[in-house]
């Protein structure tokens, strides 16, 4: 395998400083910027600097740069950034932009991800994981993006597409080693196979891929997943093909498996760059890179048998002081997690969701809370807050989801800040 190539330094993407203080004027009250440290500074990505924020989500960038130095050192590989779904809900052009220095390469979903990569500013490596449509092979072919190959008329296609256009396409072969979402079928994945790939002049293969699809569930099928894909990387050798990169572990093959260390040089960490552990046992290795916020807007005294919310689901058991917030699922706050003991903070304690999430405010008990409740207190959906702190997986508990859904599912009206030393 080759060495992985020399990369310059880039040039940031300049952002506005967000004001280090900011007014609520309907409560006609201060507040401070919503920061957790007073050392930090937040860069902010798209609001107003007059602007009040209503929802947002605070990005810790430094715990990002953390997580990818856990990747590196415990994969003892390159990595791939995986950054699709707008970087896990965090944004991608500041979180590419901040990964730069640690990544070979970023890896996205489609074209459209890529593109907008470009547009920021990105000129490292990228790579498209799903398969393109051939209306799409151009344009990817055009901004030399890296393409993944799932099969031979594939293949074909985009070498006659490429000599057209007069280009080295930059591809990936993918097989097939129990996912069943992309790449050739193991059984197709022989020498005629891969001699016919290598002999397409116009194709440069660049990596040779599969997926671990239950590295996080079944360690005794993964391992037998990983001892496949090792004798196909040397099927793969033997016949003439030997690309720069070889690739097969995710979040959860980077923490629970050690063995494609001594074949593979590339790894793709994607959950795990965000601050959570598919593997709890790895939780401890990783810094938390997401706190979602949003603010009381109305706080209201309501008498014992009053209804809250659509449907009537939730009536008080008693008189209670009921705080409206400003964010619904219309931001991505799952509705799912209404009427399951779901819980927000407020002054570092919980306070228990009432009734049903509807799609641009939640309403929760305040009552209980030992300082009185004001409009446009700080409110945390997800993150910590004083000792008290609600996880992307406890989230995703109550939502009957995954982490990934919580966070991809975070909406674009969600105002993003970027937080760092």
């Amino acid at each position: 395998m080759g060495q992985p190539p020399r990369r310059r330094h880039r040039t940031r993407i300049p952002a506005r400083r967000c004001p280090r203080r900011f007014h609520l004027a309907a409560a006609g009250r201060q507040h401070p910027h919503p920061s957790r440290r007073s050392h930090q500074h937040c860069l902010l990505m798209s609001a107003t600097e007059n602007e009040v924020l209503r929802s947002w989500v605070e990005v810790d960038l430094d715990a990002l740069r953390h997580n990818a130095d856990v990747a590196r050192r415990e994969s003892g590989t390159e990595i791939m950034a995986i950054v699709k779904a707008g970087a896990y809900g965090h944004g991608v052009a500041r979180v590419a932009q901040a990964l730069v220095p640690q990544v070979a390469m970023f890896g996205v979903a489609n074209l459209r991800e890529a593109i907008e990569l470009r547009d920021a500013g990105i000129d490292t490596s990228i790579c498209l994981l799903g398969a393109c449509l051939e209306e799409e092979y151009e344009s990817a072919l055009q901004g030399r993006f890296h393409l993944t190959v799932n099969s031979l008329d594939q293949a074909h296609a985009l070498n006659q597409l490429a000599g057209k256009i007069g280009i080295h396409a930059q591809v990936h072969a993918v097989v097939d080693t129990g996912m069943g979402r992309l790449g050739f079928p193991e059984t197709e994945w022989q020498e005629g196979t891969i001699r016919e790939l290598i002999h397409l002049p116009h194709l440069t293969w660049e990596g040779f891929a599969s997926h671990l699809p239950v590295a996080d569930e079944d360690n005794e099928f993964t391992h037998r997943q990983i001892t496949r894909f090792r004798e196909m990387v040397q099927l793969t050798q033997t016949h003439g093909m030997r690309p720069h990169w070889t690739h097969l572990c995710n979040s959860a093959g980077i923490l629970g498996f050690r063995e494609p260390q001594s074949f593979c040089n590339l790894t793709r960490p994607g959950l795990l760059l965000y601050g959570v552990s598919p593997l709890p046992p790895s939780q401890s290795l990783l810094r938390s890179t997401l706190t979602w916020k949003t603010r009381i807007t109305l706080l209201r005294q309501l008498p014992a048998g009053h209804g809250v919310s659509y449907g009537r689901s939730v009536l008080l058991q008693r008189p209670s002081q009921v705080a409206t917030l400003a964010c619904g699922y219309a931001d991505g706050y799952p509705r799912q997690a209404s009427n399951q003991d779901t819980h927000v903070l407020i002054h570092g304690k919980r306070c228990p969701l009432l009734g049903r999430v509807t799609m641009d405010q939640i309403m929760v008990d305040v009552t209980d809370l030992p300082e009185n409740a004001h409009v446009g207190d700080e409110v945390v959906l997800l993150g910590q807050q004083g000792d008290e702190m609600i996880t992307p997986v406890e989230l995703a508990d109550k939502a009957g989801t995954i982490a990934w859904d919580i966070f991809t599912g975070i909406g674009r009206r969600v105002t993003r800040l970027y937080c760092e030393v």
